[in-house]
């Protein structure tokens, strides 16, 4: 069976203002390059495979200490950018709630089925970025595939692997830390297994 390491990227320049970050190509603090090594040291230990990663730099520079320490190269799919969060991006809640809170309470409900304004639903989301994920573990049956993108998406994907409906990501899956490690063991049908969930170090 394929283990699906899922990684959350390093910590970006919007972190501590706590915006939410869809499309916009944040970069990494000095704190969010480091913790792309931490994620070397462990691919050091347990090489994957194959390395996929979102193309937005937050990602794409979180993977790739990784990929290099298991001397392979990142392999970008556009399918796993960050959740679109229309005009929500760059905002803080607080933001959200002076410019449009009737909006920001129908998403607070049900995120994945009522988006922010001009934002991404969660099914969209998953349609487009699931099939990344059936292709690499169909490529490397049996192996370890490392996958660093953003913490919307994953949570997403984990309940769609899961079998969880969408609108509950936000409850089952607080949130997950940066570069800490989730690891899912997909199944032939019926719902994956979970092997880990937020493991740092």
């Amino acid at each position: 069976m394929t283990d699906l390491v899922l990684v959350r990227h390093g910590e970006t320049e919007w972190h501590a203002g706590n915006r939410y970050a869809g499309r916009t190509d944040v970069p990494l603090t000095p704190h969010g390059v480091a913790q792309a090594q931490d994620l070397a040291v462990w691919a050091r230990r347990t090489p994957p495979d194959v390395v996929l990663a979102s193309p937005l730099q937050r990602a794409r520079r979180t993977a790739e200490p990784a990929a290099r320490v298991a001397g392979l190269e990142v392999v970008l799919d556009d399918r796993l950018v960050e959740v679109d969060f229309g005009k929500g991006d760059g905002l803080t809640r607080d933001d959200m709630r002076e410019r449009f809170p009737a909006d920001l309470d129908a998403f607070l409900a049900a995120p994945a089925s009522s988006p922010l304004p001009g934002g991404e639903t969660g099914a969209d989301a998953v349609a487009r970025a699931r099939p990344a994920l059936t292709d690499a573990a169909a490529a490397h049956p049996d192996g370890t595939v490392l996958v660093v993108a953003h913490q919307t998406l994953l949570r997403l994907l984990l309940c769609d692997l899961l079998e969880i409906p969408l609108d509950h990501y936000r409850r089952v899956f607080p949130r997950l830390d940066n570069v800490a490690r989730t690891v899912v063991r997909p199944a032939a049908d019926g719902p994956s297994a979970l092997i880990a969930l937020n493991v740092s170090g």
